[in-house]
């Protein structure tokens, strides 16, 4: 992979938006094609804020994944009955389709959470969490973050602090993650073209 495909980036220094219900906050990581907007991006990997109960936006046509970062957590349900989930467990993520209307109960105070969407059709997203040294297989889009301690990232040199990461699009390479201090754990985000419609 060309280095130059590669984007790092901090938590600590992401853009923050607030939401427009004043709910919460949103800190955008990537997002596919560049600067697309939520109603035409192909993928879209974020970090929110949830300050405040109240529903979810729905997203048609948008296959979602969440994942407790810091904070109690929420409890997630749709009006059909077909997902009552309590996101309340860090790093362990959670899929379900952006179409449903979930409404969600906050837990405690306010979380964040790490956030993949990907447009159905178009692309699909594998979402993981490392505790050990692995391989990640490629993948033409992506993005790693270091959700606790360091990891290096072999055959590139580069350290990945806890709280930092990178993303990297239109390349693919096969990664060796290596943790770099105790405990550590990285989320993986490999983002694939969407299998063929039979």
């Amino acid at each position: 992979m060309d280095v130059m495909a590669l984007t790092q980036f901090s938590r600590r220094s992401l853009a923050v938006t607030p939401w427009k219900n004043g709910g919460g906050t949103t800190q955008e990581i990537a997002c596919w094609p560049p600067g697309a907007g939520l109603s035409d991006f192909g993928w879209r990997v974020s970090i929110a804020t949830i300050a405040a109960e109240g529903p979810f936006s729905v997203f048609a046509g948008i296959d979602r994944s969440i994942m407790l970062l810091e904070g109690e957590g929420v409890c997630l349900r749709s009006r059909d009955g077909r997902i009552d989930h309590r996101l309340d467990i860090p790093h362990r993520p959670f899929a379900f389709a952006g179409d449903v209307e979930v409404d969600c109960t906050l837990q405690g105070g306010a979380s964040s959470d790490f956030n993949v969407m990907t447009r159905r059709g178009q692309w699909r997203a594998e979402v993981q969490v490392l505790d050990g040294a692995a391989g990640i297989a490629p993948a033409s889009h992506g993005v790693l973050l270091a959700l606790r301690g360091d990891w290096c990232l072999e055959g590139e040199g580069r350290l990945c602090r806890e709280g930092d990461g990178l993303y990297w699009t239109e390349a693919s390479q096969e990664w060796q993650a290596v943790p770099a201090s105790p405990d550590a754990r990285l989320a993986v985000v490999r983002i694939l073209p969407a299998d063929p419609q039979p």
